[in-house]
This record gives structure tokens, sequence and C-alpha cells, in this order.
């Protein structure tokens, strides 16, 4: 009978050291059963860092927002957010790759880590942050659906639509929102869908549409690009609420926190008035915020795995929301935007960073 416990005992505990061990190898998902994440687990944020560039994915045909320039190098708000990006994480807004995505291939490119961060004029929606599996950034650019007709049509209103033919681009948010509109409205249209934006404009040029919808910031920008841009107008309706906003893959915080405390930083940079030109002189203010936010005080930049001066980089080499925002959309170009909810919250718009401490 001893024999007989004593082997038993034995055999028992011997599962008991297999289960142990067990219990110890990574799950599925790359992480331990203790808790314990794993190198499967790692962020793109340090992917990022170890191989020295970002990946961007942009537009680069609408201009103002992310274009190709006359001297062939991207540029545009969208562009230079992806730049704040860079400086933020690398130290260095030149080291970069960009990747021009068509609206369809946009998503894909997030989830198949084609790209790092795409920012390429994107509407925050439900179904994107959780069908799509985005992580979306705080909103750089608050939009609304529009909608451009010839000026000697006559058309001033959505009544005046009544039976004919508008463009839209496939693959978007502006087919349904059109959808939704004109129903309420209580007018018959067709809706002509194209791949790209560039189809749809050539139709409306050629005169095969009767109208054609899009954010109103993108109607702007292509009305720039029009034979005659004096000819068309943009109707008054707003049909949608458009918040466009960086967007990266889901499921990784880390790398989301990073980008968004770095779109914050430009907010907030505007807030306390610095700027790229005056950044240096902030070094040495005695305002606790301040200090923080430039990495001067405190560690806020190693808690997001980041240098600690990692807005300063941002500002001194891309510089604050105001900067990159009239820099490419303001007065003294050929767009002339507004600032309207794009202000800051203190002049009366939308932009409000979340507290740096």
């Amino acid at each position: 009978m001893k024999k007989s416990l004593s082997l038993t005992f034995s055999i028992l505990l011997v599962l008991v050291l297999a289960l142990a061990g067990c219990s110890s190898k990574s799950g599925s998902d790359g992480e331990s059963t203790n808790g314990a994440k794993t190198s499967s687990s790692k962020s793109l944020l340090e992917t990022i860092k170890d191989r020295g560039t970002l990946k961007a994915g942009v537009n680069d045909a609408l201009p103002g927002f992310g274009y190709i320039g006359s001297d062939g190098k991207n540029t545009g708000f969208d562009v230079d957010f992806a730049r704040a990006i860079a400086a933020g994480v690398l130290g260095d807004p030149s080291k970069i790759e960009f990747r021009p995505l068509s609206a369809t291939d946009r998503f894909t490119a997030v989830q198949s880590g084609e790209v790092d961060v795409l920012i390429r004029n994107t509407t925050w929606t439900t179904n994107r942050d959780a069908e799509v599996g985005l992580s979306f950034a705080p909103v750089t650019f608050y939009d609304g659906q529009g909608i451009m007709v010839p000026k000697d049509s006559g058309i001033k209103t959505l009544k005046d639509l009544e039976g004919k033919t508008i463009g839209v681009e496939t693959g978007t948010t502006t087919e349904l929102n059109l959808a939704d509109q004109m129903k309420a409205a209580g007018v018959n249209y067709t809706a002509q869908t194209f791949d790209n934006a560039d189809a749809v404009i050539a139709a409306y040029e050629q005169g095969s549409i009767d109208a054609w919808t899009t954010d109103k910031s993108g109607l702007v920008s292509r009305q720039s690009t029009l034979q005659d841009p004096d000819a068309h107008i943009i109707l008054e309706e707003t049909l949608s609420k458009e918040p466009l906003a960086p967007a990266v893959k889901d499921g990784d915080e880390k790398w989301a926190d990073a980008v968004s405390w770095i779109v914050y930083a430009t907010i907030q940079a505007e807030e306390f008035g610095i700027t790229s030109k005056n950044v240096d002189d902030f070094l040495t203010s005695e305002n606790p915020e301040i200090k923080r936010l430039l990495g001067v005080e405190g560690n806020l930049g190693e808690q997001l795995g980041l240098a600690n001066d990692f807005a300063y980089q941002v500002i001194k080499q891309v510089g604050n929301y105001g900067e990159i925002y009239e820099r490419n959309l303001g007065p003294d170009t050929v767009f002339k935007l507004e600032r309207a909810q794009n202000a800051l919250y203190t002049d009366g718009g939308l932009l409000y960073s979340i507290p740096f401490r």
C-alpha cells in the first residue's frame, strides 16, 4: 500500500510540474498567462525607432492637404502632420517614407502594415473605429461634406438638384451621406460613382455629371485646379460632420498614444504661443506646464516611449498647429480657408489639448 501511495504521489507531482511549465509559455496572443508580454507583442513604436524611418500613408493629389509640389516633394497639411510624427518619434521630420494611397486601398495598407500611420483626409466614424479596426488620434481638421456645381447652372440649394446626376468617389463616406441628406430633403437624383477623385472631376468638367460632392475642404482644394475656378460655386449646405484624423492599426495602445500626444503637442504649443521661431526662448520659462511640454522638467516623453523633448522637436522642426494650418491652408495660400471650427477653443473653435501633466 505504501509503495502504491508513493507511486501515485510521484505521478501527481510530475503532472503538476508539467502543467506549471505549460502555464509559463506564451499564449497565441503573444502574452504569457501571468501577464508578461513577449517579443511578439512588441509595439510598432519600437519597430519604427529600430527601423529609423516612419512609413506614412498620404494623399498625393489633394492640393493643400497632400500633394506633390513643384519641387517634386510631398507637401500639405496632412503631410506636415506626418512629418511632425517623424520629428516626435525619430527627432527628424525627414526620416519618413510617403506612400500615396487611394480611398479604397488606404485601410488595407494600415491593416497589412504597409504604412505605420494613415494621414489622408480620413473621417473618424463608428464603423472604421470598430469594424475596420482603426485607432484614431485627435482630430486635426473638422470638416463637412459639400457639393460643387457650375455657377451658371442655376443650382443654389439641394432642392435644385432634383433629377440631377451627382458624382461621388467610391470607398468614401460621401455616398451614404449624400443618400441620407437627399432622402431627407425629398430630392430624387442619380449618384454616379468613380474610382478616384481625378475621375470625378474629369467627368464634372466634361459636363457628364451635373455636380460632385466630397468634403468641403476637398472642394476648395480641387476648385483651385479647375480650368476656370471662378466658374464654379460650393453650395452653402453642409451635408455631414467630417472629423478628419490620423489613424493607426487598432490593438497597439503604445503607438496610438505616441501619435495622439504628438498631435496634442502642436495644439498645446499654439495655445501657449510657442512657435518654431520662439520655442528656444520658452526653454527658460518658469511656467511648469511649459516645462513639462518641452521636456525641461518631468519625464512625460519617457512615459510615452519617446524622448523627453519630443514636443520641442516637433515644434522646432515642423511648427505648432497654427503654423501648419497657415502654411498650407491660410490666407496667404490660394485656398484662404478660415480657421472657423479649426481654431483653438479660446478663439471659439474646437481645438483643445488634453493637459500635459
